[in-house]
């Protein structure tokens, strides 16, 4: 199965947040859905078939990692068709602030020269 195909389920894509937030067990991966913990193990299968998780056995468990590089693909495919990031409402403000507060500057420079000239 392609990256595409594993990213598009929901239960997949929420279980790659939780490994970003470190490794998990089968187990507690499972706990946290309402699915069947087979049905969860079907998707961790999916997602070690498509490279985007490893998995390694401690004991008797089997303990899930994040394997980000698989989605190099994705992000550089975003970056092409997503247009350039606008600045938001407030970024958009802060900037106007500092701008006017650059003239406000200026404008008082420009002032203290004429005081000296004169």
């Amino acid at each position: 199965m392609s990256v595409w195909e594993a990213l598009a389920d929901p239960v997949r894509r929420e279980i790659l947040a939780g490994l970003r937030e470190g490794a998990a067990t089968a187990g507690a991966i499972a706990a946290r859905f309402a699915i069947s913990r087979p049905a969860v193990s079907r998707h961790l299968r999916v997602l070690r078939d498509a490279g985007l998780a490893s998995s390694e056995v401690r004991g008797q468990e089997r303990v899930y990692h994040l394997a980000a590089a698989p989605l190099a693909e994705v992000d550089a495919w975003l970056r092409r068709v997503t247009p350039a990031r606008r600045p938001s409402p407030a970024e958009r403000l802060d900037a106007l602030e500092t701008e006017l507060r650059r003239g406000r500057r200026g404008n008082k420079e420009v002032g203290d020269g004429h005081r000296s000239a004169g």
